[in-house]
């Protein structure tokens, strides 16, 4: 919904059209009323779609703004009891699939629950690598993380492209990090491998760009989720602070002052989960309340 200023009349008066300002002032609130009631349709009221880490954090911001919309879930994660309250909140279009993406011999399950019907797109995301310094880090957590970070998200996706070519249809989003434009303080696992997944994502979005498929990413800065967490006690131990004070801080260094809601970011990524979408692939788009610093952020 869009809020309009209420104060249309006294601007219209200021700006000197006072003679005729009853007129103005009708035009004006009628487009208001319309403008507040009106939500875009985004086409996908009953369309199928998975999500995974839709439990909590950003997937479940996804996967919220997909129900709000009328869309049918797959809904995938590991917390069983997380998924089920979930569910509750919407029975009737949300089934689910307590799995942990990231091990790839269980991304079969996902292709049996999807069966033969129609899959509009699929939301690929887990959660991300320790916070880390490179010097902190072991060959073994760089092992791990290629493990956590890319290789399951390839795994995925080529078991669910024959679906999409068949269709000649499907949209696939998946969230990564600010990390891939600009690197961030203590997460040196996260900044190298995403950009993996960037290139391999860019590279296949030019492979089928005519079969009526897309691929993009969404690249969150800190946002009010349990994942933004381990920042807060990396940056607390490493300066010897409160979390809260850590908190603050990273709030102070975003430029619109406050940390992103998960619905808002939700919001996003079921636009571009839809068929009003058909003309972005292969992008890397910022989510970050203005952190990166980059001409092309």
């Amino acid at each position: 919904m869009l809020k309009i200023p209420d104060n249309g009349c006294t601007l219209i008066t200021l700006a000197g059209f006072s003679s005729k300002k009853n007129y103005f002032c009708e035009i004006y609130n009628c487009l208001r009323t319309f403008l507040e009631n009106f939500d875009m349709d985004l086409k996908i009221k009953d369309k199928l779609f998975v999500v995974t880490g839709a439990s909590s954090g950003l997937g479940n911001g996804v996967a919220r703004a997909l129900l709000r919309e009328g869309a049918r879930l797959i809904a995938v994660a590991r917390n069983e009891e997380k998924l089920k309250e979930f569910q509750q909140s919407n029975p009737d279009l949300i089934e689910t699939l307590t799995s942990d993406v990231i091990r790839s011999n269980d991304h079969d399950r996902i292709l049996r629950q999807v069966g033969n019907r129609f899959l509009s797109g699929v939301l690929i995301n887990a959660g991300g690598p320790p916070a880390m310094s490179f010097i902190e880090t072991q060959l073994a957590d760089w092992d791990t993380a290629y493990q956590n970070v890319l290789r399951w998200k390839v795994s995925l996706t080529k078991m669910l492209l024959p679906i999409f070519v068949k269709q000649q249809y499907g949209r696939i989003v998946y969230i990564e990090s600010a990390a891939v434009k600009q690197p961030i303080k203590n997460l040196v696992l996260s900044n190298s491998l995403r950009l993996g997944v960037v290139g391999f994502v860019k590279t296949l979005s030019q492979e089928i760009a005519d079969k009526g498929i897309t691929l993009n990413i969404m690249a969150p800065g800190f946002h009010e989720t349990p994942a933004a967490e381990r920042l807060y006690v990396k940056r607390s131990e490493n300066e010897n602070i409160s979390l809260d004070e850590a908190r603050k801080k990273y709030e102070s260094e975003i430029n619109v002052g406050r940390m992103g809601d998960a619905l808002e970011f939700g919001t996003l990524g079921a636009w571009l989960l839809s068929p009003l979408s058909g003309y972005i692939t292969g992008q890397t788009i910022s989510v970050d309340g203005g952190t990166i610093k980059g001409i092309m952020g």
